[in-house]
């Protein structure tokens, strides 16, 4: 096992947008939106592409959350697995709560300091760093459980201009979009994209980025908490240009975050977020406890909500705690109650309109798909969840109580961890038997491992740890 050092302040790269600007809120912002008070970083976009620097993803890749953005979590090209080993531990200047990405030889990894690292996927040695402002500390913050708070949500790499895009939550409640060179950490792309309605400060980013069709999606929740003003909102950009913003915003009157760490689900040129629970607990549905289907110029297309909405407001028992699943024809969904819902992709049914629904289990997290079979994220251990061509639910097996993580799969294994115990374990795909585990360090919550180039690459409380997977 190598452990690769912490790189000084001074030796991070700063590329070309290091001086910041006071700037006026983004135009989307509603004139009841809370003033930024600090300063934002100067915008600049993409006017070409940079073909130095675009690649295009390979099969043993990891681009986006999930490997894809129907967010299957499943890695094809896994082959016999050996015993497992730490092959090295890079230490970072904060927490990694985003999945880490790895495009050929390159892992990007990003920090709650608001810094890119650019690493060597197969030593941890440091390539590239990018520190893009300041994160913005609790004090400073209505309520919340990270501190400091800075690029939380999983990154993105767009193959048609070579970038990695980063949201960075920084000092003086500003959300700003960095797209950087992956081959440099280079920052060519700064842009604001902050959340259409409420008070800036009670937005948390945590959602995992999409990149569809030139277009980066960014998804907004709430804090730790659930204070102060906020609503669940998707912001898009374009990639090039200076294009307007795109922005939808849940109908209600206050709260319905969306703020699973998968993001968006891409299903039929549709994105699906998962939403949580909205004020309203009575009287007319607000859009809150659902799916949502949105068109890529995120007009509402489709939505699914349980009958029991009201209730699961007042309860805070939404669906908005899992990253929505897509198995065949179907949407599987579970959220805080513990019900597992189908709806069809074509025709999800509004209130009420499930194909199915049984007890699954409270998800909090992204699952991953192979097939006909969803591994669900439970809160007291992963679930094998088949979803037959009707759309009934059938659960197979339960996996290790403290292994809460969002799974994935590879190799005839599902790989999961139990986060505050610091463990990765590797499950049997078809029984949920314990194969193997392994010590890799304290994790933040919902973590993910990555699979590619023979690795299990972790983000933890203090930087990247890389597991080696082939003997």
């Amino acid at each position: 096992m190598r452990e690769v050092a912490h790189v000084p302040v001074q030796a991070r790269r700063w590329a070309a947008c290091t001086l910041l600007l006071v700037l006026t809120l983004a135009s989307g912002a509603c004139s009841g939106s809370n003033p930024p008070s600090g300063p934002a970083p100067s915008e600049r976009t993409l006017t070409a592409t940079p073909s130095s620097s675009a690649r295009p993803a390979s099969g043993d890749d990891w681009p986006t959350y999930h490997r894809d953005n129907a967010r299957t979590g499943l890695a094809p090209s896994v082959g016999t697995i050996g015993r497992l080993s730490v092959g090295w531990k890079a230490t970072l200047d904060g927490a990694v709560y985003g999945q880490p990405l790895v495009v050929g030889d390159t892992l990007f990894a990003a920090t709650e300091n608001d810094t890119v690292y650019g690493l060597d996927a197969g030593t941890g040695a440091v390539r590239w760093t990018a520190h893009v402002g300041s994160p913005v500390s609790r004090r400073d913050l209505p309520c919340g459980n990270i501190d400091p708070l800075g690029i939380t949500s999983t990154m993105a790499y767009d193959s048609s201009s070579g970038l990695v895009f980063a949201l960075a939550e920084t000092t003086g409640a500003h959300h700003t979009l960095f797209g950087l060179d992956a081959r440099t950490g280079a920052i060519v792309y700064t842009r604001s994209a902050e959340p259409p309605h409420g008070d800036l400060a009670a937005h948390q980013q945590r959602a995992a980025l999409t990149v569809l069709n030139g277009r980066v999606y960014i998804a907004y929740g709430g804090l730790y908490g659930d204070c102060g003003s906020y609503i669940g909102a998707v912001v898009s950009l374009p990639i090039v240009g200076s294009g307007p913003a795109l922005t939808y915003a849940i109908p209600t009157t206050r709260e319905a975050g969306i703020w699973a760490p998968g993001g968006g689900s891409v299903a039929n040129n549709r994105l699906l977020y998962s939403v949580g629970n909205g004020e309203a607990v009575s009287g007319a549905y607000d859009g809150s406890d659902s799916v949502v289907a949105l068109q890529p110029d995120l007009q509402l297309a489709d939505r699914f909500a349980p009958a029991v909405w009201a209730d699961d407001n007042q309860k805070d028992l939404d669906l908005g705690s899992m990253t929505p699943a897509v198995v065949g024809q179907y949407v599987l969904i579970a959220g805080k109650r513990g019900i597992g819902y189908t709806a069809r992709l074509d025709r999800m049914g509004g209130v009420g309109g499930q194909v199915a629904q049984a007890q699954v289990c409270r998800a909090f997290g992204g699952g991953a798909v192979d097939g006909d079979t969803v591994f669900v994220p439970c809160r007291d251990g992963t679930r094998a969840v088949r979803v037959d061509a009707a759309g009934q639910i059938e659960v197979r097996w339960h996996g290790p109580a403290s292994a809460a993580g969002s799974p994935v799969a590879g190799g005839g294994a599902v790989w999961v961890v139990d986060y505050d115990g610091g463990t990765l374990y590797l499950l049997d795909e078809s029984s949920g038997a314990v194969r193997q585990q392994i010590a890799v360090g304290t994790m933040p919550h919902f973590a993910s491992p990555t699979l590619a180039h023979g690795h299990a690459y972790l983000g933890t409380v203090t930087g990247v740890v890389a597991v080696a997977i082939t003997g």
